[in-house]
C-alpha cells in the first residue's frame, strides 16, 4: 500500500501537538472514568438512591457523548480543532464548579450530561489531528490519545478521593473545577492541524467515503454493534468495581484499587493495542481482547482473592481500552480520513446511546432486583463480550467494503 507520509519541517511540532492532544483528552477522561466511581457512594447515601440510579450517571455521560460526537465530527470540518477543545474545557470546568450545589440526583445527571458532551469536544478533535500528523502510524498515535483519556481515571481517582476527604464536597468541586478549566484551556491551544501542503487530500490518499455511504456498509453495522456491546460490558466496571469489592468484605479504600486496576489498563492498553493493531491487524487484536474479558467476567464472582479480582478488573480495562484505541484507526482504514470525524461520531452513537443503558444502568437494576447477585450480572456482561468478539471478526477491511 503506497501512502504519502507527512514529514514536518520541524518534527518537534508534531510531538508538541501529540502532547497537547493527550492532555486535552486526559482531563475529561478523568471526570468520566474516575470521578463517578469515587463519588458514587457519597451520592447514593446523600440522595438516598439505589445502585440503578447511580448507574444512570454513566448513561447520561455516554448519551451526551454519543449525541455530540457526530455533531463535533461535522463541526470540526468547519472550525479549528483548538476552538472546539476550548469550548469543551469551558463546559466541563464550569459544570464541575457548579456541581457542589447539587441538592438532588437530577443535578448530578445534568453534570453527567454536560461532562459527556464536553468529552466529545475534547476527544474527537485530538484524535483526528494526530492521525493527520502521523498518517503512517495511526494506530499508535490514536492509541496514545486514547491511553491518556482512559489512564486518567486511574491517576485521578485517588486524587479526587483525597481532595474530597480533605476539603469536603463543595470546596473540592470548586477547586477541581477551576484547575481543570485552566489546564484544559491551555492544552486546547496546542491542538493544531499540520500544514495543508504536506497532507494528502483525504488523509490516507486511498479512500474517501461520505458518512451516509459508510452507514450502508456491513463493516459499519458490525463495528456499531461491537461498540454497543463491548462498550457496555467494559464501562459497567466503572460503577461495579467498588460495590463488588465492598460486597466481598473490602473496605472502601481497598475496593478503590479494583477501580484503579481497571482504569490503569484501560489507559495503558490503548497504546499497546494501537501499536499491535498496526502490526497484526485491527480485528485480531480486538477479538482476542474481547474473548479474554468474557472469560474474566465468568470467573470473577467465583474467586476469593482481592489480588485476583484486581487482575480480572484489569483484563476488563485492557479490552475496554482496546475498543477505543483500535476502533478509530479501523474507521479510517475502512472509510478514509476525509470524513473521519462524522463517521466515527456515527459509530460512537452505539456506545453513547446504548452502552450506558446496557451496561451500568441495567447492571445496577439487576443488582437491585436480585439482592446484589453479582454472578448474574457478570454472566450477562461476559456474554456481551463473547458476542462482540464474534461480531468484529465478521467485519471487513477497507479493501473489501461494499458501498
Amino acid at each position: 500500500m503506497n501512502q504519502q507520509i507527512f514529514k514536518p519541517d520541524r518534527p518537534y511540532r508534531a510531538y508538541l501537538v501529540q502532547a497537547a492532544a493527550g492532555l486535552t483528552a486526559f482531563i475529561p477522561g478523568s471526570l468520566v472514568f474516575g470521578f463517578p466511581g469515587v463519588m458514587g457512594p457519597y451520592w447514593q447515601k446523600t440522595f438516598n438512591v439505589g445502585r440503578a440510579e447511580i448507574g444512570q450517571i454513566l448513561f447520561y455521560v455516554l448519551a451526551a457523548a454519543g449525541l455530540h460526537m457526530f455533531l463535533i465530527g461535522r463541526l470540526q470540518e468547519r472550525m479549528r480543532p483548538s476552538w472546539i477543545a476550548g469550548m469543551g474545557a469551558a463546559i466541563y470546568g464550569l459544570s464541575l464548579m457548579l456541581l457542589g450545589r447539587a441538592s438532588h440526583m437530577d443535578a448530578v445527571y445534568l453534570w453527567a450530561f454536560l461532562t459527556g458532551a464536553s468529552s466529545a469536544f475534547c476527544y474527537l478533535p485530538p484524535l483526528m489531528v494526530v492521525q493527520r500528523w502521523f498518517p503512517g502510524r495511526k494506530g499508535l498515535v490514536s492509541g496514545l490519545v486514547s491511553m491518556t483519556f482512559g489512564l486518567s481515571g486511574a491517576v485521578m481517582a485517588p486524587v479526587y478521593s483525597h481532595l474530597f476527604q480533605s476539603f469536603g464536597y463543595m470546596t473540592m468541586t470548586r477547586l477541581a473545577g477551576a484547575i481543570v478549566l485552566l489546564a484544559g484551556l491551555a492544552a486546547a491551544t496546542g491542538i493544531r492541524l499540520p500544514p495543508a501542503a504536506g497532507v494528502p487530500a483525504h488523509g490516507s490518499g486511498i479512500l474517501s467515503v461520505s458518512a451516509w455511504q459508510s452507514v450502508r456498509t456491513r463493516s459499519f453495522g458490525l463495528l456499531w454493534f461491537t461498540n454497543a456491546f463491548a462498550g457496555a460490558a467494559g464501562i459497567a466496571m466503572v460503577t461495579l468495581a467498588i460495590p463488588f469489592g465492598t460486597a466481598r468484605g473490602l473496605a472502601g479504600a481497598e475496593a478503590v484499587f479494583l477501580l484503579m486496576a481497571f482504569n490503569f489498563t484501560n489507559g495503558a492498553s490503548r497504546l499497546v493495542s494501537g501499536f499491535l493493531s498496526d502490526k497484526f491487524g485491527r480485528k485480531k487484536i480486538m477479538s482476542g481482547a474481547f474473548f479474554l474479558v468474557g472469560c474474566a467476567y465468568f470467573l470473577l464472582p467465583h474467586l476469593e482473592s482481592p489480588a485476583v479480582w484486581a487482575a480480572l478488573a484489569a483484563v476488563v480495562g485492557f479490552a475496554f481500552g482496546t475498543l477505543f484505541a483500535v476502533s478509530a484507526p479501523f474507521v479510517s482504514d475502512c472509510f478514509g480520513m476525509a470524513h473521519f470525524g462524522s463517521i466515527f461520531g456515527l459509530v460512537f452513537t452505539a456506545f453513547g446511546f446504548f452502552s450506558g443503558a446496557l451496561g451500568p444502568w441495567l447492571s445496577g437494576y439487576l443488582l437491585d432486583s436480585s439482592g446484589g447477585n453479582f454472578t448474574l450480572v457478570f454472566l450477562y456482561l461476559g456474554g456481551l463480550m463473547f458476542l462482540s468478539a464474534l461480531l468484529i471478526q465478521l467485519a471487513t477491511p477497507y479493501t473489501e467494503c461494499k458501498l
